[in-house]
């Protein structure tokens, strides 16, 4: 490790071959129009170190484990959530993981919950943003939420592809822009669905700086005058709960996100998160120089969203 190296990178992938391949099988080669990356436990520690990270708590991203077979979901989970702790236990201050689970199978999900958190001593949990378009907030995945909830866990919430695919054509991938009204889609659900009221132990990070919801944040809590049982499900008001929610900088460095961000938030609310190798060596560099030189956080801020905040979340990390 170089030092200096001090940051916690809380959206940071993993890519093993082995997930690679078992989707190849599928003939699946790309995720949201994007070819998956190349990626090594070597080439990943190198770019940490190259760019001051001290800590990345992997995931894996979209499209996740589930296409259609719950068998084979749950044998993938196991396989990657094996590798993530394979990860942790070779580099504990230098990794953390969060487990994959196969849902929207939640029974294989709640018994995938106890072996990663329970045995393998993984971190928290990866949810894509649906799971065949079911968004988190329906109450199929309530029994997922309250077991989250008993163990007080660290649930990070990564887009996928909604079920209704690109809306406007392959040559735009989902990943440029649909992520971030993804993202907005299931926080909507997740706190009109009360599930944020009923489960206030779990605490939740949302990546690429909770998609559009600073932006429409005021315009989407007018549904407590509009949808039924939004006062009984959101008794403290939709804003409350964002402002109580984590949000991640990944690919949400510049002032046009940062702004609108930090009016809707405290500093304490935001974590740095790189989205390597998706966004490659190049692109992760940039974002810490954003970062680095946005004029809207001091020292004291740019210091607890660099690894302060992060601390709070895992702190088996202070040592």
């Amino acid at each position: 490790m170089v030092a200096g190296s001090h940051r916690i990178d809380i959206h940071h992938h993993i890519v093993p071959r082995e997930y690679v391949k078992s989707l190849n099988s599928l003939g699946i080669t790309k995720t949201s129009g994007v070819t998956f990356p190349q990626w090594s436990e070597s080439e990943m520690l190198e770019v940490m170190n190259r760019n001051g990270i001290r800590t990345a708590i992997t995931s894996i991203s979209s499209p996740g484990v589930f296409f259609g077979d719950s068998a084979f979901a749950r044998d993938l989970a196991r396989k990657c959530n094996e590798i993530s702790a394979k990860l942790l236990t070779g580099n504990p201050q230098r990794c953390g993981a969060f487990a994959t689970l196969p849902l929207p199978d939640v029974d294989g999900a709640l018994n995938e919950i106890d072996y990663a958190l329970g045995t393998l001593g993984l971190d928290g949990v990866v949810l894509m943003t649906n799971f065949g378009g079911h968004y988190l907030g329906d109450p199929l995945f309530e029994p997922v939420f309250e077991e989250l909830n008993r163990r007080k866990a660290v649930v990070f919430v990564h887009p996928t592809d909604p079920a209704g695919g690109n809306p406007i054509g392959p040559n735009i991938p989902n990943s440029l822009y649909e992520y971030t009204f993804d993202t907005t889609r299931t926080i909507t659900n997740l706190i009109y669905g009360g599930t944020l009221e009923r489960n206030p132990h779990v605490k939740f990070i949302f990546a690429h700086a909770g998609g559009t919801i600073p932006f429409l944040a005021w315009r989407i809590s007018l549904g407590l005058f509009m949808i039924p049982n939004a006062a009984k499900n959101a008794p403290k008001g939709f804003i409350n709960y964002l402002q109580k929610i984590y949000y991640d900088t990944a690919l949400s460095t510049t002032p046009y996100s940062l702004r609108s961000l930090q009016e809707l938030v405290n500093p304490s609310q935001i974590l740095f998160g790189s989205d390597y190798p998706f966004a490659p060596e190049n692109l992760t560099s940039e974002q810490i120089k954003q970062l680095t030189s946005y004029d809207g956080f001091d020292a004291e801020a740019r210091a607890q969203i660099d690894r302060g905040n992060a601390l709070r979340l895992f702190p088996r990390l202070q040592i």
